[in-house]
């Protein structure tokens, strides 16, 4: 286990009873935290509420095969980096190659070997936590990522629009609600984002840390993008609060002064840069624009963007 991390939780998914089991029980006493199922569709479930380090997947389940939920995971921006294991009856060549083809990270025949298996559950999360530029708590691409994917489109002079994504009055909704409550609200903004991908109009979001999100589009579909991200955060905000806020549309809150205030509800902030009529020179440029233009959008009320107007 990597001490700084604490102990890694897998999710194993068999329909067989005792083999569930015995695995299960076998990963506890190595230390990790297991979450068991017993198929495929509650797996991809399991997985979407509350991402593992790792998933063990047999290939043979009822709902949905491993092969299925593997690719299920890949299709989706938010889990695509999980790493998977299928295990599987048969050891036959095509089954391996397939499930590798699908984005398995491995593919181990049936009767488990344990010490096989421990070995390589402990290699692949090596491998993960060392390799991966993906922020931990919503897997989505880190700055490295982020930095690389801007610095490309610009040498290769490709239209760009560079949403900064961050949102207002987080830091009192974290003080009044806590730390865990704040993590499932960026999830739950990260999961929005997501769905701006499959919508349309977007090609690479990334998180840059906290509740900072930065989205890449084409400038002909910024500002809808834009409406749309605050739209959909508009929505799902009053679910993270309670009954009484809810009516009262604000919390109670302590501000950096040190004085008790009433604090309006969550919101998105939105400062959009491109190169539609100017050039953006490298990844500094764009960052520096890109917190000048959301700093104006949190100058105005709820959820809101701001564009850089500039002709030159």
């Amino acid at each position: 286990m990597d001490p700084g991390r604490g102990p890694a939780r897998i999710l194993i998914a068999d329909d067989i009873p005792d083999l569930l089991q015995a695995v299960k029980e076998t990963l506890e006493r190595e230390g990790f935290l297991v979450t068991a199922v017993a198929d495929g569709q509650a797996a991809l479930e399991s997985i979407r509420a509350d991402p593992p380090d790792i998933a063990i997947l047999d290939l043979k389940m009822p709902r949905m095969d491993g092969f299925g939920v593997c690719r299920a995971l890949r299709e989706d921006p938010l889990l695509e980096n999980l790493p998977v294991i299928i295990l599987s009856a048969s050891g036959d060549r095509e089954s391996k190659v397939e499930g590798l083809d699908l984005g398995a990270d491995d593919f181990i025949t049936k009767p488990v070997n344990v010490r096989e298996l421990m070995a390589r559950i402990r290699m692949i999360l090596k491998r993960s936590r060392q390799g991966l530029d993906a922020n931990p708590l919503t897997k989505l691409p880190g700055n490295l990522s982020i930095e690389s994917r801007i610095e490309r489109a610009l040498s290769e002079k490709r239209p760009l629009a560079v949403l900064y994504v961050d949102l207002n009055q987080f830091k009192a909704y974290n003080d009044v609600y806590g730390y865990d409550q704040g993590d499932k609200v960026i999830k739950a903004l990260a999961r929005a984002l997501v769905d701006q991908i499959r919508s349309g109009g977007s090609d690479f979001i990334g998180h840059i840390g906290g509740d900072d999100f930065i989205i890449l589009t084409a400038p002909a579909l910024m500002e809808e993008v834009a409406r749309r991200v605050c739209a959909a955060f508009d929505e799902i905000a009053p679910s993270f609060y309670s009954e009484e806020d809810r009516e009262r549309g604000s919390i109670l809150a302590t501000d950096r002064q040190g004085n008790k205030r009433e604090f309006p509800l969550l919101s998105v902030s939105i400062g959009i840069c491109h190169n539609k009529d100017h050039e953006l020179k490298n990844f500094a440029h764009v960052a520096h624009l890109g917190a000048e233009l959301k700093k104006a959008a949190k100058a105005k009320t709820g959820s809101a963007y701001v564009l850089d107007r500039r002709l030159a």
